[in-house]
């Protein structure tokens, strides 16, 4: 057996045995307040789920496409709750052009912006909130699974010819109906609309804090730029630094500057192609950035917060309007 097919193997395994000890629990403990620390266990291992399904849809488990591709509906969709189909699309775009203005839809402005806003808010509370948008960023996660999940269902309904749209519109509405079904069946009103609301917020700060620092704060990329691919992908991801406790907690997006190089890397072989890559940029000049988690964090925050201040010196080019 190939040794990531053992690695993929124990690792679903481990992560099916861990959702059902956590129902168990739920089982267990009944109508009780420590339902909330359940709840938060609940929103961990579905994150953890979603990594796994990050994996099978960019082929990283199986030889065969279709193999891959039902994995991560049936874990992603199924389990995660997060529309297989639609997040393709979506990452496959993210993939080709990473923080590049205009064309890379995770940088695309929205609540909060990753680049300098060509109109920044005129309200004075609005105004005052964009310039400390770094400081809110983390905070706003907590609704960011429900964002999630909620694109992906609108997707689902509003686009028909989505792949395998009559299979995974079913899949997710019932995974979305399953846990707050069983929470209001068994707990107390308060109490399931506390346990459905701790998963929903775990779930959504794992997720974005860990893909956040993959590639905020890295360069942003003007519209019209032309660069190469090595470039492209190299200075704009970001590796976090914690060997193979940092794979475990990020899923493998700890190393994130090989899984953009070779996206159907197997996870537990992106380090060996971490020691050839980076030997590779340091011995042609091409910036290769590592940092602890603790620093990414805070490069994170300090960035956002430099991009709403620079609204005050407003030029068009977004680098250059935020190093002012």
């Amino acid at each position: 057996m190939e040794r990531r097919y053992f690695y993929y193997a124990s690792r679903g395994a481990g992560l099916l045995l861990a959702l059902a000890g956590v129902w168990v629990a739920f089982a267990f403990i009944g109508d009780h307040w420590s339902q909330v620390a359940i709840a938060a266990a609940l929103g961990v291992v579905i994150t953890q789920l979603i990594f796994f399904s990050h994996d099978a849809a960019h082929r990283q488990i199986f030889r065969s496409g279709a193999a891959n591709d039902w994995v991560a509906l049936l874990i992603g969709s199924g389990l995660g709750g997060i529309s297989l189909a639609w997040w393709k699309d979506k990452h496959a775009r993210h993939h080709a052009t990473p923080n590049q203005v205009d064309k890379d839809p995770d940088i695309e402005p929205s609540v909060v912006h990753f680049y300098p806003a060509e109109k920044p808010p005129r309200n004075r509370i609005l105004f005052w909130l964009h310039e400390r948008q770094g400081w809110w960023f983390y905070p706003l996660l907590v609704v960011e699974a429900l964002n999630l999940q909620a694109q992906s269902l609108v997707a689902l309904v509003s686009r028909p010819g989505m792949k395998r749209r009559g299979v995974e519109l079913p899949l997710i509405v019932i995974r979305l109906a399953v846990v707050p079904a069983l929470a209001f069946i068994f707990l107390s009103p308060g109490l399931a609309a506390v346990f459905v609301g701790v998963q929903l917020a775990v779930t959504g700060v794992y997720l974005g804090a860990a893909f956040a620092v993959s590639h905020v704060g890295m360069p942003v990329i003007a519209a019209d730029a032309k660069i190469d691919f090595l470039r492209r992908q190299v200075i704009t991801s970001r590796n976090i630094q914690g060997g193979h406790a940092a794979t475990f907690a990020m899923g493998g997006l700890n190393y994130q500057i090989e899984h953009h190089l070779f996206p159907s890397i197997a996870r537990p072989n992106l380090v060996k192609a971490r020691s050839v890559v980076r030997a590779f940029c340091q011995e042609h000049g091409i910036a290769y950035d590592e940092v602890p988690i603790h620093r990414a964090w805070k490069i994170v925050i300090d960035y956002l917060n430099s991009v709403g201040l620079a609204g005050r010196f407003h030029v068009a080019c977004p680098t250059a309007s935020v190093l002012r």
